[in-house]
């Protein structure tokens, strides 16, 4: 056993896992990277988008002093950091910057609240939270970009040279993407092949399929990419189709036939994405009684210049096992019902303009009973050229609570599945209000909600657990009543048929792959936007930095 073997599984054993946890001690902590190669110094942390603060636990194997700091450059040089132990019981905690390569000095402003700190079986476990940007210049901001995270520690208590007990890690905290490697386990291919692709700009393809048979029940708890020409696939989608569905097909999606008849996402891919991995708990269940079903791969071709003669033998590889997890997952498509019958049209020379899709989880009981609280751990958000935002609030009994996901700087070359900052519950009930936000300033004609790259989506993917049978909860407006106005001459008249659209009712749609319901009087909430909190970065206004957070908070609390 390597050094540090038991250390690892002791980690472990309080954690989620090493790329994003489903169930663990603290669901509000669910990412853990070890921070060097003997797994003797763990970090585990979470984070609140709508509050803007990060919670990390510094677990290290020592009874001396510990540190960690954000680093620009990878060493001691501008760095902030915090230093801590414990002491014949008494615990000691500062917040530091080191301005050179020697002993750092305390921080004038301290940025960071202290939470716990315990000593206990040659462990040292340091927890403390701060906000994301503390407005205070000797401290290091936290961003969705990667950051050199350092560490040190010592075997006694006087803080002094580490010596070889330090290093660095580079950690995106807020957009957390471990990486993954494929596993050699068992694997599945849905592929197509040699797939002649017709000389068209947006083609779908679905492959219907009997899946290897599989006597007993498997998880799928690795899904591969297997992408051969990166220029022409968009996406990716496996579905489970319903029982109803009983012979092979290999063509055509033909929306009106097969594309519609399975709707339970079982797992998928988007350009810009790679491979992903369930955490250690989970995993999407296939085979047992299931087997002999039908499945059906979907995929949409991009080919902008028309081309001919192209063929393609792209698709997915699902590495499973048999020895199962503790949780069944399930993905819950939500958003604007594609291809609404219903015109959801984007006015083109729009700076802005915000499509909605409401789903309300009181319909899930039409459809099951009893609906369990569903845990959402990752979500993957989906639009096209135009889409520039994605917002999922998530509201119960009328108020918000906060985002099962926001993506403020949406980019299509990059749609990857995203993990939670914390895992969310979803109680029967609750709301979930997609919103996308477009430009379309450069366009001269309508864009309307459809399959074409030119056309736009408006989808959230959410990843839960425990699975249900519900698989998709969409809305669209119901304009038969709003005619689409013509030549809208400004920002401000196209702003005003924004929210005449999403004022209208919203019919709703809960699918399971055997049944549906839906609501034409679906309701369409505001929103919020994140609180943001105005500072000055000299440390001489802190006590009006710590005035502003305080209303904040309370203003949070009061929503």
């Amino acid at each position: 056993m390597k050094q540090g073997g038991i250390w690892h599984v002791l980690c472990h054993m309080t954690s989620i896992n090493s790329t994003a946890g489903a169930e663990g001690s603290d669901p509000d902590l669910p990412f853990m990277e070890y921070l060097d190669d003997n797994d003797m110094v763990c970090l585990k942390w979470g984070f609140s988008d709508l509050q803007r603060q990060i919670t990390i636990k510094f677990i290290v194997k020592t009874t001396g002093w510990i540190g960690l700091g954000l680093s620009p450059n990878k060493d001691m040089q501008g760095a902030d950091l915090v230093m801590g132990g414990v002491d014949s019981n008494r615990t000691y905690f500062k917040d530091y910057y080191s301005a050179t390569n020697t002993m750092p000095e305390v921080d004038q402003v301290q940025s960071y609240t202290l939470l716990s700190l315990t000593e206990s079986q040659g462990e040292t476990v340091m927890t403390f939270t701060r906000a994301f940007q503390t407005c205070d210049n000797q401290d290091l901001q936290i961003t969705d970009k990667p950051i050199y995270l350092i560490y040190a520690y010592g075997t006694t208590d006087e803080i002094n040279f580490h010596g070889a007990q330090a290093g660095a890690k580079e950690i995106n905290l807020l957009n957390h993407a471990p990486k993954v490697t494929a596993a050699n386990g068992n694997y599945m291919s849905v592929t197509v092949q040699n797939l002649a692709l017709p000389a068209k700009d947006t083609y779908y393809h679905c492959k219907v399929m009997q899946l290897p048979p599989l006597s007993t029940k498997h998880h799928i708890y690795q899904v591969q990419p297997v992408i051969e020409h990166a220029d022409l696939v968009h996406h990716i989608l496996f579905y489970a189709c319903p029982a109803n569905v009983k012979t092979p097909y290999d063509g055509d999606c033909n929306w009106q036939n097969i594309g519609h008849s399975c709707t339970a996402v079982m797992a998928g891919w988007a350009v810009g994405g790679g491979v992903f991995e369930l955490p250690e708990n989970t995993g999407i269940p296939v085979g047992g009684a299931d087997n002999g079903a039908f499945f059906m791969l979907q995929i949409h071709y991009n080919n902008p210049y028309n081309e001919s003669g192209r063929t393609d033998s792209s698709g997915l590889r699902l590495v499973h096992t048999d020895q199962l997890r503790k949780y069944d997952v399930g993905i819950l498509t939500t958003g604007v019902l594609p291809y609404a019958s219903a015109d959801y049209n984007i006015p083109p020379h729009a700076a802005k303009f915000r499509t909605y899709g409401v789903c309300n989880t009181s319909l899930f009981s039409e459809i099951i009973d009893p609906v369990p609280d569903l845990k959402v751990f990752a979500v993957m958000l989906h639009t096209h050229l135009a889409g520039r935002a994605v917002r999922v609030g998530h509201f119960r009994n009328g108020r918000q609570i906060g985002f099962l996901g926001m993506e403020p700087d949406y980019d299509f070359n990059l749609q990857h599945i995203t993990f939670l900052g914390s895992i969310k519950t979803i109680k029967k009930g609750d709301e979930i209000v997609v919103e996308c936000s477009y430009n379309t300033a450069d366009r001269t004609g309508v864009t309307r909600m459809g399959g074409s790259t030119m056309d736009e989506m408006c989808l959230a993917f959410l990843f839960f657990y425990p699975r249900i049978s519900i698989t998709t909860c969409l809305s669209q407006p119901n304009t038969s009543h709003l005619q689409f106005p013509d030549g809208l001459q400004n920002q401000t008249e196209i702003t005003e048929y924004e929210s005449a659209v999403k004022n209208l009712p919203h019919i709703q749609f809960a699918f399971s792959n055997s049944d549906f319901m839906y609501y034409p009087f679906g309701q369409v909430r505001d929103v919020m936007e994140a609180p943001t909190v105005p500072c000055e970065t000299n440390a001489a206004n802190h006590k009006y930095r710590q005035a502003s957070l305080f209303i904040v908070l309370v203003w949070i609390i009061l929503m």
